[in-house]
Parts: structure tokens; C-alpha cells; sequence
């Protein structure tokens, strides 16, 4: 473990990374919903080009000890 107060071998509790909800008060969002409000249709370009069948998976690791949590990034696979 690389916890401050750990500093050694320690079980970790490994869950898989995902992303938390959008929040609608992040400034982007909020310019978005004002842009998009009212007659025009889209605003702003929509993405169709997606080039990737796979997503990095991304492990949580969290100690058991000391509840240091860290990031560890696997190779690309389906999951």
C-alpha cells in the first residue's frame, strides 16, 4: 500500500471504475442547456466518428488498513 501511514504489503478491496453522474451545475452544462434552450435545434456538433470497440479497464483498489484507494489501468479488453 502507498498510504502515508501503511507503507506495507496490505489485502486491497479491487472494484471496477466507473464514472459518477454529470452534474448540471458544472459550467459547460450550464452554457450548453442556455444554448440549446429555445428555437435553433443543435447547437453544437454531435459525434458520430467512434473509432474504439473497447474501453481501458480501469481497477479501484482500495486497503483494507488504512482505506488508501488508487487507480491501476489494465490493457484494452472487452469487459
Amino acid at each position: 500500500c502507498k498510504g502515508k501511514t501503511c507503507k506495507k504489503h496490505t489485502p486491497h478491496k479491487v472494484t471496477q471504475y466507473k464514472k459518477g453522474k454529470d452534474s448540471l451545475f458544472a459550467q459547460g452544462k450550464r452554457r450548453y442547456d442556455r444554448k440549446q434552450s429555445g428555437y435553433g435545434g443543435q447547437t453544437k456538433p454531435v459525434f458520430h466518428k467512434k473509432a474504439k470497440t473497447t474501453k481501458k479497464v480501469v481497477l479501484r483498489l482500495e486497503c483494507n488498513v488504512c482505506k488508501y484507494k488508487m487507480q491501476l489501468t489494465l490493457k484494452r479488453c472487452k469487459h
